[in-house]
């Protein structure tokens, strides 16, 4: 979470179309986490769900007050509770106006907009906050609010912060106490900020590596999510019975629950359509050790379980998360993801609170709407004055244990405003131990690693001095770009740390991000790989790394008579067996963050050329031995990974890699068939025909008619019976027809080729208002193109034919190569037309892109 765009839209209604296709004192009564149990429920319970015991005690006098704060708390304000706008939507006056029970930044979102924001500026925006909600004003009973930020690998908003290596990193590690460690220093970091919130752990076990969230999980195998999960809780929390939520420590987040790394293809925000016993034994296993930590919130996610939203699953939010789990803080949304549950639109979503989230995630300007809505269905009874009363609970429970109503005003907090704790050397050191156990060692033929820090070096490759691309999403900014080294104060890259510790070798380092050099190198370091991405903007079709100037960057110097080592930047495991074998020793270093320093720690020797740090990271995730083997995982059946799960050399390996396979790589695009065919006569496999309402109500049609909202389908004949579909909108409400799949579809070869999506239209009745085409992708990978005029432009009555180029799809940044649904035609208008063989073809005819 979050995602910017705007449910409702397009985007969003898509996504779900192909959904479808497919405190106070606790000392006395808290528990240490050595003392919770996690075990199974009992036979006579047939429960395939655990039952845990949280570190983290009900209080009497906790639940005295909790009692007492009801009873005084308006309707109004009860309602208030549960609505979470953000940051940059939200006034202290908004606060106190509407009782609001929390705010939010979502990812590169500051105070003021600002992106070099102060501490001071965030200090006082959350006092202004904190104020606000304590006002009496009107009778108002004082509820403290609560600021929640994504600190997804350290307090990654914040200029100056230590970022530590992404997840996926922090797997490689396989280090349980420096996971604590990590998420004390980040608690510190956002304390100083006066925020009291982070969302995060993200503890998804993915199991498709396609996924653009793959970095943000530990690994493929639930043990290793399973010792990490309670780890980073009582970091960021603090231990039940010792210092839980101190004012050095902030409440975390166990998210996204259920099974966000477990969906269809890889797809963000798709559908999980995996067993239950599946869902419990491979995605709930970090979710066991976060709750028995005490973790107090959990985020429900984007995905769906058996095509059922999980923002709107009441068996998995609330009969096994909250009753057979016991887990007694809150379930908060995702960025809009009420919005995507079947009947809700961004403000209204009375189905969601029903299911079990307590707090809306409301980020657009809209979120005063969906206020009102709740309170008049509370009102009516559509939601019970008693689900009411338990969602607030739940919510003043936290505030509670957190201390919020004592803890006073931010900037009267131990650590506020301490400017020196962010990116503390206390804290780099720690990220610095991470980065260098992280590195995953896949070739050293020759034993080319450790290289002698005294010798002649050159650091080249266009990740050799660039922190943001070394730091990956979720830096300062959502997706991680935009940024330039300084706005990293106190980090260091990749070849800044190289080169200081081969000057301190007496030693030297050039840097050369293209390779060239004036004297000859006796080792090439050549950093390259994946730019930076965050969520559904990093979803691939095929977990292949090209990059032909890296390539050629490898073998000029390899021809060069140079030993070379590759440093390779990567989210998650990529085929890359030619940059593998262009390479004398080939080392994945994941995404290091700020600290690239450590990344020297591993690969260069001491001064007197004897090991510095011997290299520990191993394999968290199987690496493909093929650009299509995806999903990939240890324990499969066929399981033929190029590198195993687990593997990793070190220092004491004497294994020498052959060459490897690079046939795999070959796509000849001529290989595709000049036409792709999607409807013709009758849907195409792997087609669906399916209509989508503006309330995000879907119907796939497989008969002769279907009708849904303001649309109708029915079957008709041009040439032959029933080859042909007329669709019928009545203007009523926004409608989208679409022609989608659950699994991806590379149409590369044909965007390469001047393709062009192409179709027969018939007009029986011209549009009354806007016309949109679109293809969509994924959330946030879609494009639509304006219609309206070839359709205006047709004879009434006459078969004719409208083409759009590939390219324009593309411009909207639609990724080729994993096309979801080809063709969504949608209108808010009146329109009547019938379409006939629908299809991809090369080398087309089309008109140019309007720019």
């Amino acid at each position: 979470m979050p995602d910017f765009y705007k449910p409702g839209t397009f985007a969003a209604c898509s996504l779900v179309v192909l959904a479808a296709l497919s405190g106070c004192d606790q000392k006395s009564n808290e528990a240490t986490v050595a003392d919770t149990v996690v075990t199974p429920a009992t036979a006579t319970e047939q429960s395939l769900w655990p039952r845990v015991q949280s570190a983290v005690k009900k209080d009497p006098a906790i639940e005295a007050k909790i009692t007492e704060l009801l009873g005084k708390l308006s309707l109004e304000q009860k309602v208030g509770q549960l609505i979470q706008p953000e940051l940059r939507l939200v006034t202290p006056a908004d606060v106190t106006e509407y009782s609001l029970g929390s705010i939010l930044n979502g990812g590169g979102s500051f105070p003021g907009e600002n992106k070099h924001a102060k501490v001071e500026d965030w200090i006082a925006l959350a006092d202004a906050f904190y104020n606000a909600s304590m006002s009496t004003e009107g009778g108002r009973v004082p509820v403290p609010v609560m600021w929640g930020t994504d600190a997804v690998h350290g307090h990654n908003n914040i200029i100056g912060a230590t970022l530590f290596p992404h997840n996926i990193a922090l797997g490689a590690t396989r280090n349980p106490e420096l996971i604590k460690q990590i998420g004390a220093a980040t608690a510190a970091e956002i304390a100083v900020t006066g925020i009291d919130w982070s969302f995060a752990p993200t503890l998804a076990v993915v199991r498709d590596d396609r996924w653009g969230r793959t970095y943000e999980s530990y690994s493929e195998d639930p043990a290793v999510v399973k010792s990490y999960g309670g780890k980073m809780v009582e970091g960021l929390q603090g231990v039940a019975g010792a210092d839980l939520l101190s004012e050095r420590h902030v409440i975390a987040t166990a998210k996204h629950f259920l099974a966000d790394g477990g969906t269809e293809g890889g797809q963000d925000r798709g559908d999980a359509k995996i067993s239950e016993e599946e869902l419990v034994k491979i995605h709930n296993a970090g979710y066991e050790t976060a709750l028995a930590a005490g973790a107090q919130t959990v985020m429900a996610s984007f995905s769906s379980w058996q095509d059922v939203k999980m923002h709107g699953n009441k068996y998995l939010l609330t009969d096994q998360l909250k009753n057979q789990m016991g887990f007694d803080g809150l379930v908060v949304g995702d960025w809009n993801g009420h919005a995507f549950v079947s009947g809700c639109t961004p403000v209204s979503c009375p189905q969601a609170i029903n299911a079990g989230l307590d707090i809306f995630m409301a980020p657009d300007a809209n979120w005063k709407e969906l206020y009102h809505n709740t309170l008049a269905q509370v009102k009516s009874g559509e939601i019970s004055q008693a689900r009411l009363d338990d969602a607030v609970s739940r919510i003043l429970r936290v505030k509670l244990r957190a201390g919020l109503f004592e803890k006073g005003a931010p900037s009267t907090r131990e650590l506020a405003g301490k400017r020196e704790v962010i990116g503390s050397p206390e804290h780099r050191a720690v990220a610095r131990q991470a980065v260098r156990e992280s590195v995953v060692l896949l070739k050293n033929n020759a034993q080319a690693l450790p290289a002698k820090a005294s010798s002649k070096i050159l650091v080249a490759g266009d990740g050799a001095d660039n922190i943001g691309k070394q730091s990956g999403g979720w830096s300062i900014t959502w997706q991680g770009t935009g940024n330039v080294n300084a706005d990293f104060p106190g980090g260091t890259s990749i070849y800044q740390g190289i080169a200081d510790a081969a000057k301190a070798a007496g030693g030297s380092a050039v840097l050369s991000v293209d390779g060239s050099y004036s004297e000859k190198p006796d080792v090439a370091f050549v950093v390259f790989g994946e730019d930076p991405y965050a969520e559904m903007q990093g979803d691939v079709g095929a977990l292949i790394y090209k990059n032909e100037a890296s390539l050629a960057l490898l073998k000029k110097l390899k021809a060069d008579g140079i030993k070379v080592v590759s440093l390779f930047i990567t989210g998650r495991p990529l085929w890359a067996n030619n940059f593998i074998n262009a390479s004398d020793a080939f080392a994945v270093v994941w995404l290091p963050g700020s600290e690239g320093v450590g990344i020297a720690d591993v690969v260069l020797t001491k001064a007197d050329g004897s090991i510095n740090f011997d290299v520990k990271g191993k394999l968290p995730f199987s690496w493909p031995a093929s650009p299509a083997q995806s999903p990939l995982n240890v324990g499969d059946a066929d399981y033929k990974p190029q590198f195993a799960y687990d593997f990793g050399l070190t220092y004491s390996d004497k294994i020498e890699t052959g060459l490897l396979d690079e046939t795999a790589a070959q796509v000849v695009a001529a290989n595709a068939p000049d036409t792709a065919s999607i409807f013709n006569q009758r849907v195409m496999n792997p087609w669906t025909l399916v209509l989508l309402d503006h309330m995000n109500n879907m119907l796939p049609v497989t008969t002769s008619r279907g009708e849904l909202g303001a649309v109708v389908v029915s079957s008709e004949d041009k040439q032959v019976q029933e080859d042909s579909r007329r669709l019928q909108f009545n203007g009523t409400a926004k409608a989208t027809v679409s022609l989608g799949s659950t699994t991806r579809t590379d149409f590369s070869a044909y965007a390469q080729s001047k393709g062009a999506l192409v179709f027969d239209v018939k007009v029986n009745a011209k549009p009354g208002t806007a016309v949109n085409l679109g293809m969509y992708c994924g959330s946030d990978c879609v494009g639509e193109i304006p219609v309206t005029e070839q359709l205006n432009a047709a004879a009434v009555g006459e078969w004719t034919s409208v083409s759009i180029a590939l390219e324009c799809f593309a411009k909207k940044r639609v990724k080729m190569d994993m096309v979801l649904a080809p063709f969504m035609l949608s209108t808010a208008g009146t329109l009547d037309v019938s379409i006939y063989n629908v299809r991809i073809e090369k080398n087309a005819t089309a008109p140019a892109c309007a720019e």
